[in-house]
């Protein structure tokens, strides 16, 4: 990922940084003047830089890791494989073998639904399989829940204690977008629990190691509970053992929890930087809100809409984005922008533009996060602006064919995720996983970007297909630019840090359909080797 010097046969290192980048021969000043020794244990294998997941939430991946999946995708996890679950009878089934497998006294926590492929959810179908116990089933896109009738009753819902909140529904024991902040308020003591939460840190550091990251940002830190939040992830994620570092980007709105001002919350993000560590390093970066999740069709979309007539949902209303961006882009802040619409990107487009408008900055790092529906004008105004898109392109692999039939219609579904125009464009692009919203592993993704083929086995708008040099970039060198590290890492070249992931196959000269089959047979951190077994 060095356009000066593409491939290299030997790498040397001191310490935790790279010291040259060529061959034996060339190398062989370094070699006379100072002591070493050749470590040819990858002879055979192919190195990358350390991949790079520039969107991960580690904290929803502790809470999620250890529920139980019923999703209808398979998924590959270290410890072993969740076979797809793909018709409301098939969910239901499943919720009634885990209610018999799980101990009397436990709740049953359950990840992976959606309504177009497990039926439309409410409290009184969950009653009727499972009512014995508190049930909790936690929507595909995270930003949504459904609650059993004993759930609520455990946690003190009723309708006095929820009052005038917005985006909760009792009757069906619904909670989504705003409204599941107050339902994980309400979680937060059982769902961080110091062993259970330390056990899903723990299993998410396997799943970042398998899939040859040596960096990930998490992307919302603060999304539960912040001091729960940090004191776990040091304890679990800031250890020698750890293969990787973490970048951190501070969740706004949770910021001003408390009925906290702007000021106020721009004084907490401004004092986290002193509490870095080595792998734990927070920066002037902010994670803003604009439109609902990807997955619940909350997107908020421009004409014609979806095919049933709803609309999407706003996280933030925009009067409001606009007076938080303002607060954070005056103070120097580089923000992050949750957008899944392409009216969630023309609202971004805007607060951006009158931003500059008032204070121009060059340099200023606004990326445009998940980016999932977009038009062609949009991409043109990206450019102009100057800013970064950060994509989740697995939103096409498993959601495109089902959403061209019951979403948003073929033509927009098809074009999700819009990386081949980006690049076009000269757009600092790269790919993400929002993990546990894809699955984290950066050739998954360079897959679907290169081949843009969907579960179906459909291709999907191939004129915005990358070539693998692209989607290698787009989870090293772009990656690393677009979280503000490019100095330091994201290539392979004299004085960056000693990152490389260890490949058993070369990515840029295999058939393209072969990407995602790329063993990953280890990574190198800071010069430290890190081999999967």
């Amino acid at each position: 990922m060095n356009p000066s010097l593409p491939r290299a046969e030997a790498v040397a290192v001191r310490d935790d940084r790279i010291v040259e980048v060529g061959t034996l021969d060339s190398l062989r000043p370094w070699l006379d003047a100072h002591e070493y020794r050749i470590d040819d244990r990858f002879a055979d294998c192919v190195l990358t830089p350390g991949f790079i997941d520039p969107h991960l939430h580690p904290s929803m991946a502790a809470v999620l890791l250890p529920m139980h999946f019923v999703t209808a995708m398979e998924w590959k996890l270290p410890w072993g494989r969740v076979a797809p679950t793909t018709t409301p009878t098939a969910f239901d089934q499943r919720l009634s073998e885990l209610d018999a497998e799980i101990a009397p006294n436990e709740t049953l926590y359950v990840w992976g639904y959606h309504q177009l492929w497990h039926g439309p959810m409410h409290r009184a179908r969950i009653d009727s399989i499972v009512a014995n116990r508190p049930v909790v089933v936690w929507h595909r896109s995270f930003h949504e829940l459904y609650m059993n009738a004993k759930a609520l009753t455990w946690l003190g819902i009723t309708e006095s204690a929820v009052g005038n909140r917005q985006q909760i529904d009792l009757i069906k024991g619904h909670f989504y977008e705003n409204g599941l902040g107050y339902a994980i308020n309400q979680l937060n003591p059982h769902i961080l629990s110091p062993e259970r939460y330390a056990d899903g840190l723990e299993r998410l550091k396997q799943v970042v190691h398998a899939g040859g990251h040596t960096t990930i940002a998490d992307m919302a830190t603060g999304l539960f509970d912040f001091d729960r939040e940090w004191q776990a992830m040091k304890d679990v994620l800031d250890t020698d053992d750890t293969p990787f570092r973490t970048e951190l980007i501070v969740h706004a709105t949770r910021l001003r929890q408390g009925g906290k001002t702007d000021a106020e919350a721009l004084a907490l993000a401004d004092a986290l930087v002193e509490r870095n560590t080595h792998r734990l390093r927070f920066d002037k970066r902010i994670k803003l809100f604009a439109d609902g999740a990807f997955f619940s069709l909350l997107a908020q979309v421009g004409e014609p809409g979806y095919i049933d007539g709803h609309r999407g949902e706003w996280l933030t209303p925009p009067e409001l984005l606009h007076d938080m961006a303002r607060t954070y882009w005056n103070a120097g802040y580089r923000i992050h922008l949750h957008v899944t619409g392409d009216l969630g990107v023309e609202l971004g487009l805007d607060v951006l533009q009158r931003l500059q408008f008032e204070r121009p900055r060059f340099n200023h790092g606004f990326t445009f996060e998940h980016f999932g529906f977009s038009t062609p004008e949009q991409i043109k105004r990206i450019r102009a602006l100057g800013a970064n898109v950060s994509a989740n392109v697995y939103y096409l692999h498993e959601l495109s064919d089902i959403y061209a039939l019951e979403g948003i219609g073929y033509e927009r579904a098809s074009q999700m995720a819009r990386l081949g125009s980006c690049f076009r464009e000269g757009i600092m692009t790269t790919l993400h996983s929002d993990f546990t919203m894809a699955p984290a592993e950066p050739l998954n993704s360079a897959w679907v970007a290169v081949n843009r083929i969907n579960c179906e086995g459909h291709q999907m708008a191939a004129t915005e297909c990358l070539t693998s040099e692209q989607a290698l970039a787009a989870i090293t060198i772009n990656a690393a630019h677009v979280i503000g590290r490019a100095d330091d890492i994201g290539s392979i070249r004299a004085g960056k840090k000693a990152d490389f992931t260890v490949l058993g196959a070369d990515p840029l000269t295999c058939d393209p359909l072969e990407l995602k089959d790329i063993p990953v047979q280890g990574t190198v951190f800071e010069g430290n080797v890190f081999p999967l077994s």
